[in-house]
C-alpha cells in the first residue's frame, strides 16, 4: 500500500495502537495527510476556490478567505495579493 512502507511502519503501528483504526485505514490516513502537506500553494488556491465557489460564495469573499487561510498552512507561502490569487485561479 505505501511505497516506502518501512519508513512508516512505526507511525502505522502507533495509529493502530492509539486509535480504533485498522492497519489499512491507518496507512490511508497517513497517505492523506502526506498528500495534504504536499499540496502546492497554487493547487491549494485552486482547490479552495472550487470548494468555496460550490458553497455559494462569490469571488470577492472567496479570495479574501483564501488570503486569510494561507498564512495558517503548515508551510505558509509568501503573502500573496488578491490579484496574485486571481491569477493563480484564472491564469
Amino acid at each position: 500500500m505505501l511505497e516506502r512502507r518501512s519508513s512508516y511502519d512505526d507511525l502505522i503501528d502507533h495509529l493502530v495502537r492509539s486509535t480504533a483504526l485498522q492497519r489499512g485505514e491507518a496507512a490511508r490516513v497517513i497517505l492523506d495527510v502526506l498528500a495534504y502537506f504536499d499540496e502546492t500553494t497554487e493547487v491549494f488556491v485552486r482547490r479552495r476556490h472550487r470548494e468555496l465557489q460550490s458553497g455559494g460564495l462569490v469571488n470577492a469573499e472567496i479570495f479574501e478567505r483564501i488570503s486569510a487561510e494561507l498564512p495558517h498552512r503548515a508551510v505558509a507561502p509568501p503573502e500573496l495579493s488578491l490579484r496574485q490569487l486571481r491569477r493563480i485561479v484564472y491564469g
